[in-house]
């Protein structure tokens, strides 16, 4: 019998290894799609606040199983809040249900990276009023960078892309990757953030600690779609404002999004996304639905993006191989 054993990768590592927007939209898809069916599972994840409330720190434990990739996930991750600036750790290892061995243990923040974008993509995809022609992304984080790229990469008629972010580097990092992908395309900067959702179809909250009026569902024009990353910047009104209201998950909508109860310990949805995108459950009701949907990252995208780029670093010679039980 081999010798259990992790292909470990570092942040490093991992920040060279190429996947296409298409190849991200589509494993991230396909993960909804098996958790819809009823193939993978998805327990909803564990929050732990740590008891110094000084550091605003918080620990999330998460476990799944994804069926296409066959593959078992363990995620964990932990942030501190300290003078306004996040110290977030993530890891995931993966575990391989054909042979029951261990397959890799990575970093996982450029995961997060690319499946947090690919969900909005899909979400934006399905839940957009059909002519949607203009988009805006709040926040310059590491998990929005891809955003603007993905979404036109699944709406390619999209005609205005818009940006607010305070930071001068998260602004030139979310340019520079925008024309990575679309050199021919422009962003435009924006400063009013309650302006600039009033004029978008597709409104991507993804800042933290948002520098910015908290936005609201009621901003949105008639037909408008605001998606939450689990964002900081979102009003608590958002969600009980909305004509049509979605989540990735209803129960980690109620870990994660409990400001958006409706104040007797409730917050209500229509729908869960995996269910619309398997066409289970409609996208809104009408084209003038003012529609809210809260995205929580499940590692049931984590799992197949983890799982493809694990595969290119190895194919690539990257990481090391190390025996925890010899």
């Amino acid at each position: 019998m081999a010798e259990p054993e992790f292909h470990v990768f570092t942040r490093s590592d991992l920040a060279g290894v190429e996947l296409a927007p298409e190849e991200v939209i589509s494993a991230v898809r396909q993960g909804y799609l098996a958790l819809a069916a009823g193939d993978s599972r998805c327990p909803t994840k564990l929050m732990m606040p740590l008891p110094d409330q000084s550091r605003d720190a918080v620990a999330y434990s998460m476990l799944g199983f994804d069926a296409n990739a066959q593959h078992v996930g363990f995620k964990t991750s932990y942030r501190q809040g300290n003078d306004n600036r996040d110290k977030y750790y993530t890891v995931l290892s993966l575990y391989d249900d054909t042979t029951g061995m261990p397959f890799a243990l990575m970093d996982c923040d450029r995961v997060g990276a690319s499946r947090t974008p690919a969900t909005t993509a899909l979400i934006a995809q399905e839940c957009a009023k059909p002519d949607a022609r203009s988009a805006l992304l709040i926040g310059t984080g590491v998990q929005g960078q891809l955003t603007l790229p993905y979404l036109l990469t699944v709406l390619p008629g999209l005609e205005r892309l818009m940006l607010f972010g305070t930071a001068k580097e998260g602004l030139r990092a979310c340019v520079d990757t925008f024309h990575r992908y679309f050199p021919d395309r422009e962003v435009e900067i924006v400063d009013d953030v309650p302006e600039a959702v009033a004029e978008a179809d597709i409104a991507v909250a993804a800042s933290g600690r948002a520098a910015h009026p908290k936005v609201k569902t009621s901003w949105l024009k008639p037909g408008g779609l605001l998606i939450s990353v689990s964002s900081k910047g979102v009003d608590s009104s958002s969600l009980r404002d909305a004509d049509y209201a979605l989540a990735t998950s209803e129960g980690q909508l109620g870990v994660t999004g409990s400001r958006f109860d409706d104040g007797e310990g409730k917050a209500t949805i229509d729908a869960e996304f995996p269910d619309v995108l398997a066409g289970r459950k409609p996208a809104r009701r009408s084209d003038s639905d003012r529609v809210f949907a809260f995205s929580s990252g499940m590692v049931i995208t984590d799992i197949p993006v983890a799982h493809l780029l694990a595969t290119r670093a190895i194919e690539a010679g990257r990481g090391q191989r190390v025996r925890l039980w010899s």
